[in-house]
């Protein structure tokens, strides 16, 4: 099987990337499955309906989320129907799940959204909570999981992957909108610490420069927005899964003017 996981989709600049590159990346890698993190992809806060439709259109096949994932309140009744997931460590009560079991190509892939503590809203241990929700999956027969980590620290998502390497296909970071450089596979589970915005590439994590550059001159509030014309990245990480293992795993970048890197994951 191979699945495609796209990081943090930030407003209009990483929607149109992905509309003009997706499809043609699901068939030029023969992608099984799509994953992407919407969170910031309606003005580079939460998803509204519509964009989350738009996302579907290009071919994603599930969204997950994080922080960003209440922004938008129309989209909350649709995180019962549509496959839009939230992280699973909210508390109980919240609307949404966490984790979604699908079938692909005879084969059961779950999908699991778990959000960091450092810097975050409360939620439970996402170390307690990821551990159990993948206990719970071996339980069901399922070997297939892959993971969007949505936290702040590197040191959180390395500990994450300590904790669960060999038992999870997939460990993908995302929410700090930096790519790492850091794609490994280690004991059959893929891991980077982020994969980094699709979006405007030349502000700051997707947004306009103005407005971050006066909060750190001044320290007074100044309100984010989308640049109306911005140089654009699409990021990719690509895995190759056999029986519920990462055996290969590569990142793409994309970048408006047609250039495109491929780097390899590093096997250890």
């Amino acid at each position: 099987m191979r699945v495609g996981f796209i990081g943090d989709i930030v407003g209009k600049p990483g929607r149109s990337m992905l509309e003009l590159h997706l499809r043609k990346l699901r068939q030029e890698f023969a992608l099984d499955f799509v994953i992407a993190n919407g969170e910031n992809a309606s003005h580079g806060f939460g998803l509204g309906s519509q964009h989350a439709k738009e996302l579907f259109s290009y071919g994603v096949d599930i969204l997950t989320g994080g922080n960003h994932s209440w922004d938008k309140k129309e989209i909350i009744p649709l995180l019962e129907v549509l496959p839009i997931l939230r992280p699973l460590n909210y508390p109980l009560g919240v609307p949404g799940r966490g984790v979604s079991v699908l079938h692909v190509k005879n084969e059961t892939i779950a999908v699991l959204n778990i959000m960091g503590h450092y810097g975050m809203p409360m939620v439970e241990n996402p170390f307690l909570s990821a551990q159990k929700a993948v206990e719970a999956l071996e339980n069901e027969g399922v070997k297939t999981i892959i993971m969007d980590f949505h936290a702040e620290v590197t040191s959180e998502k390395y500990a994450m992957m300590h904790l669960l390497k060999g038992k999870v296909s997939a460990i993908l970071g995302t929410h700090t909108h930096v790519g790492t450089d850091d794609l490994h596979v280690v004991d059959g589970t893929c891991f980077v610490s982020d994969v980094g915005l699709s979006g405007a590439r030349d502000g700051i994590i997707g947004m306009d420069k103005d407005a971050p550059l006066k909060r750190f001159l001044t320290g007074l509030p100044a309100s984010l927005d989308i640049p109306k014309k911005c140089k654009k990245i699409l990021q990719v990480v690509i895995m190759e899964i056999e029986e519920g293992r990462c055996v290969d795993a590569f990142k793409v970048r994309i970048f408006d003017d047609k250039e495109r890197l491929i780097a390899k994951a590093l096997h250890e």
